[in-house]
């Protein structure tokens, strides 16, 4: 299904608008207000941060809840650099694990869809520009951090002055060797940084790119290992889906 940017209804109020069975991704509701809604059935996932759900924040329950079906992600919190190995072991675990199942399946399964979400294979490339952005960009500082083989969200209108290429289809094979070397950069990273530089901050190039706001070096890591182990949660349940079939 091709994506097509949506219209702004920033600061719009909308009265008994029917959303039954509506597919929004990528929406923005910073700072909305929603009220009387039914949100029965409904499936949500996103940045919870600050939601308030009938007066009850949501993230430190989510949190709590996502703590309890997986132990390990409290080493996503970590602040000093032994914590911060700790969790790139993990996350590089996960993924030898996740990567090994895939390479059970079909190789074509690797580029479907499932529920319209990314495949596999577009997954891992999300994670190579996850990684350039927040390794590359900020931590190292590169002018031109981005492979052609990223991949963004629709938000993402011209990719290519970032220096990628929206029409690239490489193979599962050519994206885990640019995905190892690129995570063989966050492991050599992460080993090697010092309390002293975990605070850094990071200032952005200005070359066109993101973030194009400042962030300190811990902050910088902090995104890419939620990153790693969301998306890894998001392929081993569609793994299963491909499995079953």
């Amino acid at each position: 299904m091709p994506y097509e940017k949506g219209p702004s209804l920033e600061g719009a109020r909308l009265e008994d608008l029917d959303l039954s069975h509506a597919r929004l991704h990528a929406a923005n509701f910073e700072g909305a207000k929603i009220t009387d809604a039914w949100f029965c059935n409904a499936d949500i996932s996103g940045d919870l941060e600050g939601l308030l759900l009938n007066g009850v924040e949501v993230a430190p329950l989510v949190a709590a809840e996502l703590e309890r079906r997986f132990p390990e992600r409290v080493k996503l919190r970590a602040t000093d650099p032994r914590g911060l190995t700790e969790a790139w072991a993990m996350v590089e675990e996960l993924w030898q694990a996740t990567v090994a199942r895939a390479q059970d399946l079909p190789e074509p399964l690797l580029d479907e869809r499932v529920d319209d979400e990314w495949s596999f294979v577009e997954t891992l490339r999300h994670l190579v520009l996850a990684t350039d952005c927040w390794l590359r960009r900020m931590v190292m500082g590169m002018d031109r951090p981005y492979h052609p083989w990223g991949l963004a969200g629709s938000w993402l209108a011209d990719p290519a002055a970032w220096g990628i290429d929206p029409d690239a289809r490489p193979s599962l094979e050519e994206v885990l060797e640019l995905r190892g070397e690129r995570m063989d950069e966050v492991g050599q990273t992460i080993r090697a940084v010092t309390d002293g530089e975990l605070d850094r901050v990071c200032v952005p190039p200005a070359f066109p790119g993101h973030p194009s706001t400042d962030h300190t070096v811990r902050e910088c890591l902090h995104v890419i290992l939620n990153e790693e182990w969301e998306h890894n949660r998001y392929a081993q349940r569609d793994l299963g889906i491909l499995e079953a079939r």
